[in-house]
């Protein structure tokens, strides 16, 4: 279901809005891929990036035509800072809301890498803990959000003007989701990659989970996959690899 992180009603678009579901823009910076899907009346964002590639990203969105006039939503598939870096910035600068799934809200309310996280261990945990302060690669004060809009599996993005539904695929985190076009084109954030070949995202938080989720692919009419990591890779060479 469809919620507002406030008590407040939510400001949708016009229900007449349909998308246009064309292919999306990748925005590629750090090895991090963000989505700019056009859409009848303007634009989707699928995630942010990092907080340093700002301006890199940010004159990707200006040269495609995103104004603060015509960006619908964010979309966020997972609450980690490489994706969700510049959200709170471009929620301000673009007037756009953001939606992701609340089992990750801890981890941009608070930039905290293991919020919804409590399978990893303890001895690899303090090692990124320190890894990521060391490199200051975690979401800053200044950085952190609450998002305006909670989704689930199955909510209908097209009261958006986006054409596509929610995927809640557990694993990676406790709140990844992906969202599937009704073309066929899935975004599915890091439950897989294609840095090197199509292939599961090396790190997994709760294995059965993301094994479930892997199998869930299996259900829908999938063509594209868009992964938060490499190129986009058609399902059928996905399932021929694992």
């Amino acid at each position: 279901m469809l919620e507002n992180s406030e008590e407040e009603p939510m400001n949708h678009l016009n229900n007449s809005v349909i998308s246009k579901s064309t292919s999306p823009l990748t925005i590629t910076s750090k090895k991090t891929n963000c989505f700019l899907i056009e859409i009848n009346d303007g634009f989707v964002l699928i995630d942010t990036g990092y907080t340093s590639e700002r301006l890199v990203i940010e004159e990707a969105l200006t040269n495609a035509g995103c104004t603060s006039a015509n960006l619908n939503l964010i979309l966020l598939t997972h609450g980690d800072f490489d994706h969700t870096g510049n959200c709170a910035y471009f929620r301000d600068k673009y007037g756009a809301e953001v939606a992701m799934h609340k089992e990750d809200s801890g981890m941009v309310e608070y930039g905290d890498f293991f919020y919804s996280r409590s399978n990893v261990n303890i001895i690899v945990k303090i090692l990124l803990k320190t890894a990521l302060f060391l490199l200051r690669m975690n979401l800053k004060k200044q950085d952190r959000f609450k998002p305006d809009i909670y989704v689930e599996e199955g909510d209908d993005l097209s009261i958006y003007g986006f054409d596509a539904k929610v995927i809640h695929f557990p694993g990676h985190s406790k709140g990844s989701i992906g969202f599937l076009t009704d073309n066929g084109n899935l975004f599915c954030g890091d439950l897989l990659e294609n840095t090197k070949e199509p292939a599961k995202f090396s790190l997994i938080d709760n294995h059965e989970e993301y094994n479930e989720s892997i199998e869930k692919l299996k259900q829908y009419q999938i063509i594209t996959i868009y992964p938060g990591h490499g190129k986009p890779f058609t399902l059928e060479v996905l399932l021929e690899k694992l």
